[in-house]
């Protein structure tokens, strides 16, 4: 028992100062908008199956299957489900019959768009509230996260502060 805690201690201090806390407040920040910043109808897999078509428009099912680490039967009933609601849409791949290239429709471009927006606007509000640097660093820190996380970011655009 009591090497158990020891080897939680050790962790939480090679983890970043507050990390525990900044958990819960994202947490805390995630219910109380739940509503603004939900993907339904849709899951949050099949966001994402959304977001990486996006990325990558033409990708093919083995492709996906690859990004996303799931089996291909798995991967074939997201974007059965994603092309059912219109998001999605299947075309031959130009150079090889056999192969499906997987695009985003409008609606779906649309559907994503409409997530980006809401989920912007929530997190404008609180950046409103911090200074300037403190903006700055939070860019700059996750988009470092994202970088260590295998999601490589765009350089963070700095927002006009009034």
């Amino acid at each position: 028992m009591r090497e158990a805690h020891a080897s939680h201690d050790q962790h939480a201090s090679r983890t970043a100062p507050g990390i525990g806390d900044m958990l819960e407040l994202l947490e805390a920040a995630w219910e109380r908008h739940r509503d603004t910043l939900s993907t339904a109808p849709l899951s949050s897999a099949q966001t994402r199956v959304m977001y990486l078509i996006e990325r990558e428009p033409g990708i093919n099912l083995t492709a996906l299957g690859r990004r996303l680490s799931s089996a291909a039967p798995s991967v074939t009933r997201l974007c059965d489900r994603l092309q059912a609601a219109g998001f999605l849409r299947r075309t031959p791949h130009t150079e090889d019959r056999r192969a499906t290239q997987l695009e985003l429709t409008e609606a779906g471009e649309a559907y994503l768009h409409g997530i980006r927006h809401r989920r912007e606007q929530v997190l404008c509000q609180a950046m409103d509230r911090m200074s300037p640097d403190a903006q700055s660093a939070l860019a700059v820190g996750l988009a470092a996260l994202c970088d260590a996380v295998g999601e490589p970011t765009a350089q963070p655009e700095h927002r006009e502060t009034a």
